[in-house]
């Protein structure tokens, strides 16, 4: 019911946008239970929620992923750092023993 009082609303979006307002709207199916189980006089309220909570937890999945990915980008520049820090410590050595031949 919720859905087709915003219909109108939905229909002045571009076609692709549709879609995405869809998948929006669809969100709440995935806690229909709660939804069910939550007494509101105003409807859409309990749907407001779900959406909030269902993108709550893509945040928090893309947060997490983000933080594995830095992680690994850290990882590889500490690598980076050491392998530069020990070859610029084998060229100061060879710089060194050129000298005491001079």
């Amino acid at each position: 019911m919720e859905k087709e009082d915003w219909k109108p609303f939905r229909n002045t979006w571009d076609k692709s946008e549709r879609k995405e307002f869809d998948d929006i709207f669809d969100s709440p199916l995935l806690y229909l239970p709660a939804c069910s189980n939550s007494v509101q006089l105003i409807p859409l309220h309990p749907i407001i929620m779900s959406i909030l909570f269902h993108h709550y937890k893509e945040i928090i999945q893309c947060t997490s992923e983000v933080e594995q990915i830095e992680a690994r980008i850290n990882k590889h520049r500490r690598l980076t750092i050491k392998v530069e820090e020990e070859e610029e410590e084998e060229e100061n050595k060879v710089g060194i023993a050129t000298n005491d031949y001079c």
